[in-house]
């Protein structure tokens, strides 16, 4: 545990510091932000008015095109010569999504990553290898000032050159993986087609984020590179990542509390739902500079738990996020996530951890085909073997779902891998909307 005097602070404790920096933050975005400031007294609220941390569920959502709409720097709350980094989106929506850190902000990232780090046990001791994506992409420099402020090592390599990041395992003695979960996989598949032995690395844990992934997906990369595969979460509208990460327990990820307070909504009415049930997750942060964010709709599916956790961490967890609303296909009104699918397939264990989801539209009726990879082995084999597959997955798939699915076995290496977030939807239906 990197900061025990805070990852254990009594509840009451923690609510007190809570409302303390609301209220900071909430005055801070309200002189500073013309933004938040139309946009509380359209809504007939002051700064003064937050008295309780349930007051927070009176303040305006915050969405991605406020964001959008007021670039490059109109959310910002301090003035440029204050910011010290500049990160941004793809964009590959629209305008990208810029935030600003001041130096106080990047300390405090470097803080609830360190945090992260520390629910694996890092220490000095270890070696960090950062394979996310390094510039405007939070990931790669999120993780790696965590890991300096903690003492560890870093290696610096970002996404790609597989066959490199393997070498430099063997040769840096790394121990510490921090990736998308996709890739993980990725690197245990070339890992295993090297002949590379896996009692050659020095590997024990790895936090994996950015992407959806299940507990089946778990199960396979720590079978498969014998670590332990830790869920870590965050974004980089509210700070990158090191918003909240599973301690060894595995049972939800802590959120860093007195940086950033969740809340679960009914994505369709706004309501504030109660610990326990699924919604959307919807964050403040509250120790920010230079980008605060009031109520920031983050459209991934999460429910929270108020459980205490074996690991003595106080700070409430969050379930494992399951898909986005904004991602989440509608095949003839059903609601259905990648991940959903995912399970089924590594449930079975007879396919590769690769899949594709081809979304269609025939005669008005939308169609959902499955392409799922099968090992060199199992294609090879008798006809009859392959269509037994076909239709197990096939008859598991819609018994998940509750709709009729089509399922495609393809030979290995037919669907594109990754290297960063991992393509799972081909929807053709934007095709026939463009």
């Amino acid at each position: 545990m990197w900061n025990p005097a805070v990852e254990t602070m009594p509840r009451e404790q923690l609510r007190e510091l809570q409302l303390q920096r609301l209220k900071e933050t909430v005055r801070r975005a309200y002189e500073k932000v013309p933004f938040y400031r139309e946009k509380f007294k359209a809504s007939g609220f002051e700064p003064g008015d937050i008295k309780s941390l349930d007051d927070l569920a009176h303040l305006p959502f915050t969405f991605k095109d406020d964001l959008r709409n007021n670039y490059p720097f109109g959310l910002f709350a301090a003035p440029l010569k204050e910011i010290v980094r500049i990160h941004a989106s793809s964009g590959t929506t629209g305008k990208p999504t810029v935030v600003g850190y001041t130096r106080e902000d990047i300390a405090t990232w470097a803080e609830v990553v360190a945090r992260t780090l520390g629910s694996v046990n890092t220490t000095p001791d270890d070696v960090v290898q950062v394979a996310y994506g390094y510039g405007l992409f939070t990931g790669g420099l999120g993780l790696h000032y965590g890991a300096e402020k903690l003492g560890a090592t870093v290696i610096p390599i970002s996404g790609g050159n597989t066959k490199r990041q393997i070498m430099l395992m063997q040769d840096f003695g790394t121990t510490v993986l921090c990736c998308t979960p996709s890739y993980a996989l990725y690197i245990a598949e070339l890992l295993r087609e090297s002949g590379i032995p896996r009692e050659s690395l020095r590997l024990r844990a790895g936090l994996f984020g950015a992407e959806p992934w299940s507990e089946n997906m778990r199960r396979e990369i720590e079978e498969k590179l014998k670590i332990d595969a830790i869920d870590i979460y965050g974004l980089s509208e509210i700070i990158g990542p090191g918003v909240a990460s599973e301690c060894l327990c595995k049972n939800g990820l802590h959120i860093c509390e007195d940086h950033f307070i969740p809340e679960i909504i009914d994505p369709a009415t706004g309501k504030v739902l109660p610990p326990g049930e699924q919604g959307e997750l919807v964050f403040t942060t509250i120790t920010k500079q230079g980008f605060p964010v009031i109520r920031y709709r983050t459209r991934d599916i999460s429910r929270l738990i108020d459980e205490p956790c074996p690991c003595g961490r106080t700070h409430i967890r969050m379930a494992r996020v399951t898909g986005r609303t904004d991602d989440m296909l509608i095949i003839r009104g059903v609601n259905v996530f990648p991940t959903q699918i995912e399970s089924v397939l590594l449930s079975i264990g007879q396919t590769e951890p690769h899949y594709l989801l081809v979304v269609d539209r025939e005669k008005s009726l939308d169609t959902l085909e499955v392409w799922v990879e099968v090992s060199e082995a199992l294609f090879r084999d008798e006809v009859k073997g392959l269509e037994e597959l076909e239709r197990r997955i096939h008859d598991e798939i819609e018994s998940v779902l509750g709709i009729s699915v089509k399922v495609k076995l393809v030979e290995p290496k037919t669907i594109q891998r990754s290297e960063g977030k991992a393509k799972r939807v081909w929807d053709k239906r934007d095709l026939l909307k463009s």
